[in-house]
């Protein structure tokens, strides 16, 4: 982008003051925009290395656009005019401001990543990464998040997902891999979901096709063959997913990790993907998340006993020593329990958990000496030793020989939450609970209860370590 900007400036406020002008424009008509907006772009991308040192800087700049009236009079068009820069330009300074200015717009208004979408700007997007990894790493970071935002409001073109090459994947896979030593490092969280998207626009394109996309038309998941021909150069991205599950509160983003744990463990060449180690921690954060979901958490918690069945028939996990069993066999059963404490905490039990449950306890090395052992809840009450018993019988014969749900892939491709809405956490809605009650009926429930949710799980034979601390300090793993 090319365009003469001649200005004298002698400090910083200067800087600030002048781009308050070129912004200010009352522009009427198209080509008075389009001057407008390369005084801005020239402008700024002239004096970014004098004033501009920081990303709160790139971004008080577009927020001047944003926030302008220029931007308010024509917003259509000027949108329209970012995105047709970002297809053309090659300077990396304007390429900067152009990726920030469409991310905070686009956060905002969503008709901005879908525009983008419309305009083919996805693989352009794609390029760039790939193209110009060794540019100002400021850049390669927002590169990263335009694509990833842009992509999980919406469904990407089939033919974009097509034209993705396994060099791409490769690539992404290998920045991790080279960043392992720092976990903090701001390039593995951006990269990482970028996989869990693209991951989930493959699944989306295979199992829950758009109205114009022709049966016939199949296209590979390149996340999955990557990780299929490769995945014992990439196993830090393993560990990286589980530790990010163990931290993450955004449900979508919990949702992305899932639907591709889902496909590593039902995909026989990923089957043993992970370290052992590895698995077992995973099930230490999947127990600790099933027994903390609130109970309007409810499809959340069906795609973690989605993936729990494969984890635990398919993975090194069926091998001797069993990870957890006591501990898996009496969370599935207090999940299907009935009445008393036991329903306080997990709620009504319907239908498609009852299912999923029944296909978990159902993995062989669950359901080994079952005819010698009831799998009684170690000091639980005679109600929750019952109800376990109940349950097993129940649900062993509802539950067919073959375990695998045709339904399950699409359920789990399916299932989707808004971006931004965060999981919620059962000991901050009980505690909103008390809170909304008056006092009398705290002190009536207090003589009726049997104790807080800790109490409560310990009774039932669940240690403390479970309940209250992270699943990566259960015993040693890290």
């Amino acid at each position: 982008m090319e365009f003469e900007v001649s200005y004298q400036l002698d400090d910083e406020q200067q800087f600030w003051d002048e781009l308050d002008d070129i912004v200010a424009a009352r522009c009427q008509s198209h080509g008075l925009i389009d001057d407008a907006l390369r005084s801005y772009f020239a402008f700024v991308s002239n004096y970014k290395g004098d004033y501009l040192h920081t990303e709160y800087d790139i971004a008080r700049c577009s927020l001047k656009l944003l926030d302008s009236a220029l931007f308010s009079a024509h917003k259509e068009y000027v949108r329209r005019q970012i995105i047709y820069s970002l297809l053309e330009e090659d300077s990396p300074d304007t390429l900067h401001l152009i990726v920030v200015l469409l991310l905070f717009d686009g956060r905002d208004n969503e008709i901005t990543f879908e525009m983008m979408n419309e305009e083919g700007t996805f693989l352009r997007l794609v390029e760039l990464i790939y193209e110009r990894k060794d540019d100002d790493a400021g850049l390669h970071r927002m590169l990263l998040e335009l694509l990833y935002e842009m992509s999980r409001i919406q469904r990407l073109r089939l033919q974009d997902l097509i034209l993705i090459e396994d060099d791409f994947i490769q690539y992404l896979f290998q920045v991790i891999e080279g960043l392992s030593d720092d976990v903090n490092d701001p390039y593995h969280y951006p990269i990482i979901r970028v996989l869990l998207i693209l991951n989930e626009q493959y699944m989306v394109s295979a199992h829950d096709p758009g109205p114009d996309q022709a049966p016939t038309t199949k296209v590979t998941n390149k996340v999955i063959k990557v990780l299929s021909a490769r995945g014992t150069a990439f196993k830090t991205f393993g560990e990286n997913i589980i530790l990010l599950l163990n931290r993450e509160s955004e449900t979508s983003l919990q949702l992305l990790i899932l639907k591709l744990l889902y496909l590593l463990f039902t995909t026989p060449s990923t089957y043993e993907y992970f370290y052992t180690n590895d698995l077992r921690v995973l099930v230490d954060v999947m127990i600790r998340n099933l027994l903390d979901l609130p109970l309007s958490a409810g499809p959340l918690r069906h795609t973690y006993l989605r993936v729990l069945y494969p984890l635990l028939a398919h993975t090194q996990l069926k091998n001797p020593p069993h990870y957890k069993k006591d501990e898996l066999l009496r969370l599935l059963t207090m999940m299907t329990a009935s009445g008393g404490l036991m329903e306080h905490h997990f709620g009504a039990v319907d239908e498609t958990t009852k299912r999923l449950v029944g296909r978990c306890v159902c993995v062989p090395w669950l359901k080994k000496d079952d005819d010698n052992h009831d799998h009684r809840i170690p000091g639980g009450d005679d109600e929750a030793n019952e109800a376990s018993v109940a349950a097993r019988k129940i649900l062993d014969v509802e539950i067919p020989a073959g375990m695998a749900s045709s339904l399950s892939v699409v359920e789990v491709t399916t299932q989707k939450e808004r971006p931004g809405v965060l999981t919620g956490n059962r000991q901050r809605e009980e505690d909103q609970d008390k809170r909304d009650v008056s006092a009398a009926t705290r002190s009536q429930r207090s003589d009726d209860d049997d104790g807080p949710p800790g109490q409560r799980l310990e009774a039932a034979g669940f240690p403390p370590t479970l309940q209250e601390t992270s699943p990566f300090e259960v015993e040693g793993e890290a």
